[in-house]
This record gives C-alpha cells, structure tokens and sequence, in this order.
C-alpha cells in the first residue's frame, strides 16, 4: 500500500491550520490590548482638555469589560469595543483575494476581528433591551499584525493597502477618534410618526417608569453608508 507523504497527511494539514489559527489569536489579543491601551490614553486627555469648562456628565469614560469587551462612553453616546474570540476568512467575493499579498500566501487572509458598535448611553442606564445599536467600523488583523478597517467614514484605501500597512499606536488612535467623531455626529432622529402612533398598556406604563420604548439612532430609517 502507497502511504501518502508526511506533508500531504490530512491530520498534519489540520494541525497546521490550528496553529495559524492559534497565531492569528495571539496577535489579536495584544491588538485589543493596545485598543484598550489607547482608548483610555484618549478618555484621560479629553476629561484633562475638558475638566471644568464642561458638565462632568458629558466627559468621557472609559471601562473595560473583561478580556474580549470594553466601552466608551461620551454623553448621550456609548461605544462598544469587542473582539471575537474566532478567527476569520473572507469570502470569495471580498477585495481581499484581488491583493498579491493575499494570492501569494493565503494563509495571510485569516483574521481577528474587532468590532465597534454605537448605542445610546441611556439605552444601558435605563435597561432598555430593546433598543437598537449600529455597527459603525470593524477593524481586521492578521498574524503579521497587517490591517485594515471597514466602517462609517474609515478609509476605503486601507483595503488594498492590507500587504504593507501593520498595526501601530499611531493608526489605532486615528481608527478610534474616526470612530468617536462618526458617533458624535450620528444624531438621534425622531422615528416616523406611524411607526409610534399605537402603543400597549404595558409599553406606556414601561414608558413612563423607565424610558423604555424602543429608541435607537436610526429606528425606522435605513442605516445607509452615507448617514451622518
């Protein structure tokens, strides 16, 4: 019987793809490590830029939520910072497989990803777990820490940039002030009228003990990529 060799063995392969896996991992806790870094530097400048020249209710707060989890809160604004604990490949129709860093060597199209939300602070004050949040940007990383973002008002470049640009402080700070600056802008607009006409006893009474009907930045209009 011909045995196949060493490197053709499907449990070798598996393995390997394990460990690329396991690499890609790596790199993408020490990236939400530096996030999380960088995030807290710009909550401490701003509330020393802002300290008694604004209401301390307006100033921002930073709090990490544990390994994969931390928020942002700026106002009436809460941004959520998370890392999913898998990895990721894209499919075939995504830029991505258009790059020669990626034909080359496939294996560098397996990613971390990081995904940043917006909701309303009082959304989380109030308990309202109804309420709707938007995913504004998410933010990709390979093992050979290479990036790069998608999102409201992120660089559509960095895509194709992904073989030569690799993750500094510098890039995780202009990222996460893109980020903040979009949410600030992205105002809360009045729901259309037939959409809230008619509610029930029990959402009035909700209404009036807690705030809780179902609020979010967008409710009942569509969340376009040009929304500011």
């Amino acid at each position: 019987m011909n045995r196949k060799k060493k490197d053709e063995n499907p449990l070798a392969g598996m393995i390997l793809k394990t460990n690329l896996k396991q690499e890609v991992y790596r790199k993408s806790v020490s990236t939400f490590a530096l996030l999380k870094e960088v995030l807290k530097e710009l909550a401490d400048e701003y509330r020393e830029l802002l300290k008694n020249k604004v209401d301390d209710n307006t100033l921002p707060v930073y709090q990490e939520k544990g390994p994969f989890e931390a928020e942002f809160r700026l106002g009436g604004d809460m941004l959520i910072f998370s890392m999913h604990s898998n990895v990721f490949v894209f499919n075939r129709e995504h830029p991505i497989w258009k790059l020669d860093y990626i034909t080359s060597n496939p294996t560098n199209s397996y990613c971390g990803v990081f995904n940043i939300y917006n909701f309303l602070a009082d959304s989380f004050k109030y308990n309202r777990m109804e309420d709707l949040g938007y995913l504004i940007a998410r933010i990709f990383v390979n093992r050979e820490n290479h990036f790069f973002v998608e999102g409201k008002r992120q660089s559509s470049e960095l895509v194709k940039d992904f073989g030569s640009d690799e993750m500094t402080k510098e890039y995780m700070r202009e990222i996460l002030e893109t980020a903040i600056q979009y949410a600030i802008d992205f105002d809360l607009l009045v729901p259309p009228y037939d959409q809230v006409k008619i509610v029930t006893v029990e959402q009035m009474h909700t209404e009036i003990n807690n705030s809780k009907i179902q609020t979010g930045k967008r409710l009942g209009f569509k969340f376009n990529s040009d929304d500011v």
